[in-house]
């Protein structure tokens, strides 16, 4: 977490919702709205509708007042709510979303922690609620939850045209309270209902082991404000055991602070050399976040990435860059395609929204958020795998390494 020299906000990569929904890049903080077209008529920014063309706003809003047979049971407020979630709506962007006052307290919570879940991260990819990745140890990976399982409705309200964070709304709950929900994992035809039991979840960092052949294995579950340092740890670990072959397993990562990731890069990455660049297409200049330059490992430096579906956000940062600046090769599946920047704006004392205004580029320009990243080596794992207690991913990269001197 870092705190802009520019405006009062707070940077985040991650918000750990737990049904988890990670930000790469969250801004909380608050700005004034501009004036628009409605306050002055006789605006010429482009981005604000003249009296003309917001005519029909008004005219729909007459004949609902008159004829909608509910009128008397909607107020002002709750028409001028529906507005602007209709607005945040109308970009196409799963992660602009208004908050009216109970969601507002709701995501208040979220950034604080004081609720329980069921311990996976939700996305949404072509329309559709999916799993980016269950958390290890958590209810819903005890219920055989799996990255990419699409959700398909919960406590028997169908997810269609659902937002992201409506479903984390629903799907969090007291601790010891359960929630039903429908999956329909990938490559299956018949939904599946399970029912989970909400708990805390504590997410676990880091884990470490070695491997025959002088293999070191760093796994990293999720990007936390103290995991550049338990990563550091780790990486001294692997120095001392006077190996040199380095594997970083971030599958079923979800992200987390993007100043972890830079820190981790930057162990990797001499001074000067890109790690991700923030995008705010036409509005400002980006942010190109650099190499601390700690750079701590040679030329005798052998590294594999282990990446599926659910290596998200801040994971893809620091995958995207290791890769892109030939420090390491990607090994497993397709990452989730998760990096973009949003802001919290107070619209009153009690609502916000939250609107996306940056997204994050590798080194060589791949946006994040259009797609995920690629491996070098695709090597999918089958329910057969699953079933059999067999890795076909670590296994490949095990075998690579073994292979080099």
């Amino acid at each position: 977490m870092k705190m802009s020299d520019k405006k009062n906000v707070y940077l985040f990569v991650a918000i750990p919702a737990v049904v988890l929904a990670f930000f790469v890049g969250f801004y909380f903080g608050g700005k004034h709205a501009p004036a628009t077209a409605l306050d002055n008529p006789q605006a010429t920014n482009g981005s604000f509708a003249t009296a003309d063309e917001f005519a029909p706003f008004w005219k729909a809003w007459q004949i609902l007042s008159q004829e909608q047979v509910n009128n008397a049971s909607t107020t002002l407020q709750s028409k001028v709510y529906g507005a602007i979630e209709g607005l945040a709506a109308s970009y196409g962007d799963p992660y602009t979303v208004f908050f009216p006052p109970k969601e507002a307290k709701m995501f208040q919570d979220d950034i604080r922690g004081n609720f329980g879940g069921v311990g996976m991260e939700i996305g949404q990819k072509n329309g559709q609620l999916v799993v980016i990745a269950p958390i290890k140890g958590s209810p819903a990976e005890k219920a055989g939850v799996k990255a990419g399982d699409a959700i398909i409705a919960i406590d028997g309200t169908s997810t269609s045209q659902m937002a992201v964070d409506v479903a984390v709304d629903s799907i969090r709950g007291i601790q010891g309270t359960s929630v039903k929900i429908s999956f329909l994992q990938q490559g299956a035809t018949k939904a599946v209902e399970k029912t989970i039991v909400r708990d805390v979840i504590n997410i676990p960092t880091i884990e470490t082991s070695k491997k025959p052949g002088g293999i070191f294995v760093i796994k990293l579950f999720s990007f936390t404000s103290n995991s550049a340092d338990l990563f550091r740890n780790a990486l001294r670990d692997f120095v001392l055991s006077g190996d040199h072959k380095l594997v970083l397993d971030l599958r079923g990562n979800p992200g987390g602070y993007l100043d972890a990731a830079w820190d981790m890069a930057s162990y990797f990455l001499p001074a000067g050399k890109v790690v991700v660049t923030e995008d705010f297409g036409t509005n400002r200049e980006p942010n190109v976040y650099k190499s601390k330059g700690y750079n701590v490992f040679n030329s005798n430096l052998k590294m594999l990435i282990l990446t599926d579906s659910g290596s998200a956000s801040a994971a893809e940062i620091l995958a995207g860059a290791l890769k892109e600046q030939g420090i390491a090769k990607l090994v497993g599946t397709k990452t989730f395609g998760k990096g973009s920047v949003q802001e919290l704006v107070p619209i009153t004392a009690d609502t916000s929204l939250k609107v996306t205004i940056a997204r994050w580029l590798t080194p060589k320009g791949h946006n994040l958020s259009h797609d995920g990243l690629d491996p070098d080596y695709n090597v999918p794992i089958t329910d057969a795998d699953l079933k059999a207690g067999t890795d076909p991913q670590m296994n490949k990269a095990l075998q690579l390494l073994g292979s080099q001197p």
